[in-house]
């Protein structure tokens, strides 16, 4: 996020709240630029003729604008709400969402561990030179421990406040599954299924095989995201296909995925 008394950049999509309404447009402030004031133009509200801009803003509100014009000279910036696309919009909320949720963490191990002003700075700059985000860290601490930061030789009481609020970050996930339809008829047909099913899924701890009805399984599988489940997924196939062989048939249907997003 920007330091404040900087000057966005031309083109930058920015967060800012409408202070106040006038004929010919609306003032904003630029929330991640110390409160800087900015300037929308009646013209690039909306497109087409508008005939009352509080029917498209309003004061307080947030709006997600782009930057057209700065000059630096008199510190005016000129912005457009017509020319952000719905994409840039949810991309710029979610940035925003993440960089307050850090901030939140930060405060918590900033608590927890006694920390003064500067000893905080000095941690969020640690955290940003082996990441995209202050918040991006505390994911991946959630998500595979705190020696993700053994590079930085944090002190072991920054640790331990670090661990504890990434206790309470609940990470996205998606879940793949399908159905598996699987017979073999022989007198010993369900002890193969079975032992094909656990034998697959024994390496994959986010696997997991329910039965529906003979011949009907259903296989689900968790993962950080679709290309991390897809990876998984095949060699538990390729597993459970290898173990059934020639003894019987071996079918297998996708259902529709979901994904569960961090809170």
């Amino acid at each position: 996020m920007a330091q404040e008394h900087e000057l966005p950049d031309k083109g930058e999509i920015v967060l800012a709240t409408v202070s106040r309404l006038m004929d010919h447009g609306a003032y904003v402030t630029l929330d991640e630029y110390g409160g800087m004031q900015g300037f929308l133009h009646v013209s690039e509200i909306a497109p087409g003729w508008i005939r009352s801009v509080s029917k498209f803003v309003q004061p307080d509100e947030k709006k997600v604008l782009l930057v057209k014009r700065v000059n630096a000279e008199r510190g005016d910036v000129d912005l457009s709400l017509k020319q952000v696309s719905n994409d840039q919009k949810k991309k710029k909320l979610l940035e925003v969402k993440r960089y307050e949720k850090g901030q939140t963490l930060l405060n918590s191990v900033k608590e927890k561990a006694s920390l003064t002003d500067a000893e905080l700075e000095k941690l969020e700059d640690r955290l940003y030179s082996k990441n995209d985000s202050v918040y991006d860290a505390f994911v991946a601490v959630a998500r595979d421990g705190i020696t993700t930061l053994s590079s930085l030789k944090l002190d072991k009481g920054v640790l331990d406040a670090i661990t504890e609020a990434c206790a309470k970050i609940k990470l996205s996930s998606v879940e793949i599954r399908g159905i598996l339809k699987i017979k073999v008829p022989t007198s010993n047909g369900v002890e193969t299924i079975i032992k094909a099913l656990t034998g697959a899924t024994k390496k994959n701890k986010l696997a997991n095989v329910s039965y529906i009805g003979a011949p009907k399984y259903r296989l689900s599988l968790s993962a950080p995201d679709f290309k991390t489940a897809e990876k998984e997924l095949k060699p538990i196939l390729a597993d459970i296909q290898s173990a059934i062989g020639k003894k019987g048939t071996y079918e297998f249907t996708r259902e529709e995925s979901k994904k569960v997003r961090e809170d």
